[in-house]
Parts: structure tokens; sequence; C-alpha cells
């Protein structure tokens, strides 16, 4: 009976870590995978819908819009303590032809989605519910990054399921300038992101103008 009990205990204990176990790249339910082709190499990433649902519809609808199409990575963090470390940041920086309306902070705390090694997270200015079309990927865990106390942290939403590789090359291409926090971390020659496109499901852009797309000459197929 004492054995049939601790049986018991030990299979709850395990359930929050089966439940939120990572995805695997290939479709899996409260997921949706997106590739995120770059000029080194395809990245594919996994966003969580069932606990950072305002947050993967906000990046999801980047994607279907095209809205990340033709930007770049343009920020590598290396660690001082050991430069295979750190953080990628991309998206749409400060062309704001671009931008969505910011989105309500999903914090760590409130998700359980940590930043550990492969996060996807949206970056943001020094306050809440002002992320929109820039996020990072981090290279080993990062749990500064989290929500604790009276500091909200980052929205983390997601992790990267291929191309981990891709996410390496790029933290460790030469990097200068920039200021403040980002100083030193701006890439010298940007990774442009080709193309981001969903793998799992149906698109669902947006109507109307697409300020970006203006004057641009499109080419025949």
């Amino acid at each position: 009976m004492l054995r049939f009990i601790r049986l018991c205990l030990l299979s709850i204990g395990l359930l929050p870590v089966a439940a939120f176990a990572l995805p695997a790249n290939k479709p899996t339910p409260g997921f949706t995978r997106v590739a995120i082709e770059t000029s080194v190499g395809t990245i594919v990433v996994a966003v969580d819908q069932t606990r950072a649902p305002r947050t993967s519809a906000n990046f999801l609808t980047y994607v279907d819009d095209g809205r990340f199409d033709g930007v770049t990575f343009y920020r590598a963090a290396r660690r001082k303590s050991d430069p295979k470390y750190g953080l990628i940041q991309g998206g749409i920086d400060t062309d704001l032809r671009r931008a969505l309306p910011p989105v309500a902070h999903e914090p760590t705390s409130r998700t359980g989605i940590l930043h550990l090694d492969a996060t996807l997270s949206m970056a943001r200015p020094n306050r809440p519910n002002s992320a929109m079309g820039n996020f990072f990927i981090t290279i080993g865990a990062t749990p500064t990054m989290d929500a604790r106390e009276a500091y909200i942290g980052y929205a983390a939403f997601g992790h990267v399921v291929g191309g981990m590789d891709v996410v390496r090359k790029i933290l460790a291409v030469p990097t200068c300038c920039g200021s403040g926090p980002m100083r030193g971390q701006m890439i010298i020659k940007p990774i442009t992101i080709l193309r981001a496109r969903r793998l799992d499901g149906t698109p669902k852009p947006t109507r109307g103008v697409k300020p970006w797309l203006i004057g641009v000459k499109r080419t025949a197929k």
C-alpha cells in the first residue's frame, strides 16, 4: 500500500513536466511551427498557443502578413563569461511601417514558459505591454529574463525545434556599435530574414494596406 502511495505521488509530481514537455519538429497539438528562412539557413520555431495565446497570435500575424519577410537579425548578445551563450534578436527593428499595435504582456510567472536554452521570446522597450515585432532566441538558459516579484520580465512564447546550429552561427558573427544594454552587440552585416512562414495550420493575414510594400516592385514568377 505504501509503495502504491509513493508511486501515485511520484506520478503527480511528474505531471507538470509531462504536460509542458517541449514540442518536437512535427505537428503538435497546441503549437504552431514557423520556418524562419535566413541568408545563413533556416530556423524552425514552435509557438505555444495554449500557454501564451496573445503573444503567439501577435507573432503569427506578423508571419502571415509577411511583415518579417526582408527584415533582419540585427543583434547578437554574447555572454562575457562564455561567448558561446547569449541571445540573438531580430524582427522589424524600428520600421514602424511593418508594426502592429503593441501586444498585452504575458509574463513567465503566468505562462510558465521559462527562458531556457532555445527559447523564443518577445523583445520590448522598458515598459509593459509594449512588444510589437521584435523577438529574440536564447542560447543557454537566461533566467534573468523571467518575471520575479515586481520585475515583469519578457514574454517567452515558444521554442526552437530545428536549426539551433543556425542560431549559434548568428550568435558568433562580428558585432560592434550600439548603445546602452546593446552596446557592442549590433551585427555588422545583419542576417537577412528572407521569409517566415507557417508550417502548421492556415495563415490568417490581416486585410488592408501594407505600407512597407508601397513602391516595392514585384517580380513576375
